[in-house]
């Protein structure tokens, strides 16, 4: 029986299978953050992301990371409750936690061929792990996202009564 557990990796066993995976021709696409509270918005950015190339990894933000970034009534769910949903979407192939703010060291450990971000950024060149991307010689693509849809909106609606969004 699967289990979604399965293809949530440590850095060290991620490492090996990205090399298995190159090493049969195949192309990393990477993408990170948050994944708080996982919404259709998530779906679609990650199922766009994963037709960039021949396999996706997601780094996750790490608890102590979410508190950092969105304050301290945030992350709602555990790193692990949210890494076990992101594996669950047939369209990721691997998640990994890290600590920092940034996934700059996860992406020069792992130099991925692809680097995507959602279309709520509007320069490629602006994201803190740009210039990491581009030194190893990775692409950097900024895709339509869901701006109409995000988690801080959702909670808001909870919070003033709102109907369906």
């Amino acid at each position: 029986m699967f289990q979604a557990s399965s293809k949530v990796l440590a850095l060290p066993q991620l490492l090996e299978a990205v090399a298995r995976r190159r090493k049969n021709g195949e192309r990393m696409v990477f993408t990170n953050g948050c994944f708080d509270l996982l919404h259709w918005g998530h779906v679609r950015y990650l199922e766009a992301a994963r037709n960039e190339a021949d396999f996706l990894v997601v780094g996750l933000n790490s608890d102590s990371s979410v508190e950092g970034l969105k304050g301290t009534t945030r992350p709602l769910f555990s790193q692990k409750h949210r890494a076990e949903l992101l594996a669950g979407l047939a369209c990721v192939d691997y998640v990994t936690v890290f600590c920092e703010p940034t996934a700059q060291e996860l992406v020069a450990t792992l130099r991925p061929e692809v680097y995507v971000k959602g279309g709520d950024y509007k320069d490629p060149h602006s994201l803190p792990e740009a210039q990491v991307v581009l030194a190893a010689g990775g692409e950097i693509k900024l895709l339509p996202g869901a701006q109409e849809i995000s988690t801080s909106r959702i909670m808001e609606a909870i919070v003033n009564g709102e109907g369906r969004l």
